[in-house]
């Protein structure tokens, strides 16, 4: 990334939602481009094909970003969200850390 470039759309404090459709190549690019840009931006999934998506990005963003000497390895946790029922969902999270 140049350092004229602008930075993504993405804070330290933003939220990735992942689906079971979600692209890993795309989100995976998206939090490279953020954590190069000095962001550690939170990914969250909710069912099993969208943690699988998750993993499949993870790596990916660890790909991306090891050519400019950074290490990502990821804290991964549980969110409890309420739905727009009412109701209480469970989600995973994966939070980078930069090594």
């Amino acid at each position: 990334m140049d350092k004229d470039s602008k930075p993504p759309d993405v804070s330290t404090d933003s939220i990735i939602k992942v689906s079971g459709s979600s692209n890993p190549q795309s989100v995976g690019s998206i939090l490279a481009r953020a954590i190069s840009a000095g962001y550690t931006p939170k990914m969250r999934a909710i069912g099993a094909s969208a943690v699988n998506q998750s993993v499949k990005a993870c790596a990916i963003a660890r790909g991306f970003v090891a050519p400019r000497g950074l290490d990502i390895s990821y804290i991964i946790g549980f969110d409890d969200i309420i739905g727009d029922n009412g109701d209480q969902i469970s989600a995973m999270f994966f939070r980078p850390v930069v090594r």
